[in-house]
């Protein structure tokens, strides 16, 4: 079977068919980068864009930066705001006409590494971070995905700013910071995840997660942190295996 899988970021917005039996991309991925302002008729625009590029009809299955709540959007904070409560959902399927899921873009890449990467059955208490325009959040206990956590607006301990502001990917480039400076950054972010939940695996994705042996030998929480297997394409793995497999459901 194959399924439409499009993960939206704060940069870009990326497509593909996906094997959702292997978890394996079908076709060569497309990309397309997000609209400014990044509004609902905009992004949606962009969604219908890589459907026909794939002349596709089916379930569709997109991964979203933000949290989702019974298909409605929540929250915006690497997008326009005039997505907060807007029915993202329903929309997107009635102009694609294509039966939509939607989901956070970090639970997104989360599903498909629990099930197909770095987190195959891992019992107990697993985090999957996207490390990119923002930092992304998905938690796991037992296999089961707990929805929505955007711990990457976490304040840390006499911070002004949350956790993205200083660890994400985009806070390395635009700050300017050396290898050492960020790993500091996010060491602190991850011992502060760590003191919280108290987790068994930690497993870094995104963008950020490129070049992982450059700062993952500075990391100094007592836990293992592996990169995840599936890469970038987590994301639209995770979007297309998100149409079978509801939030609750064991992946």
């Amino acid at each position: 079977m194959q399924i439409l899988g499009i993960d939206v970021g704060g940069t870009g917005i990326k497509g593909a068919l996906v094997d959702v039996q292997r978890g394996e991309l079908s076709v060569d991925r497309q990309r397309i980068l997000t609209p400014r302002p990044a509004t609902p008729d905009a992004v949606i625009g962009v969604i219908q864009e890589l459907v026909d590029h794939f002349d596709y009809s089916g379930p569709l299955g997109v991964g979203f930066p933000a949290a989702v709540l019974d298909g409605v959007v929540k929250t915006a904070a690497n997008i326009d705001h005039t997505w907060i409560d807007y029915a993202g959902e329903a929309h997107i399927s009635q102009v694609t006409g294509c039966p939509t899921k939607l989901l956070n873009d970090a639970d997104a890449a989360g599903l498909a590494e629990l099930r197909f990467g770095a987190g195959r059955d891992q019992p107990g208490v697993v985090f999957v971070f996207t490390l990119g325009t923002g930092i992304g959040s998905a938690l796991f206990v037992d296999g089961r995905l707990v929805p929505n956590t955007e711990l990457g607006h976490l304040y840390l301990p006499n911070q002004a700013h949350d956790a993205e502001y200083s660890a994400s990917e985009r806070a390395r480039i635009e700050l300017e910071l050396s290898w050492e400076a960020w790993a500091a950054n996010l060491d602190a972010y991850l011992h502060h995840i760590y003191g919280l939940f108290w987790p068994n695996l930690i497993i870094l994705g995104g963008g950020g997660s490129k070049k992982i042996d450059k700062f993952l030998p500075l990391l100094t929480v007592p836990v293992k942190i592996v990169p995840a297997e599936l890469g970038n394409e987590a994301g639209i793995v995770g979007a297309a295996l998100a149409t079978e497999l509801l939030y609750a459901s064991r992946v």
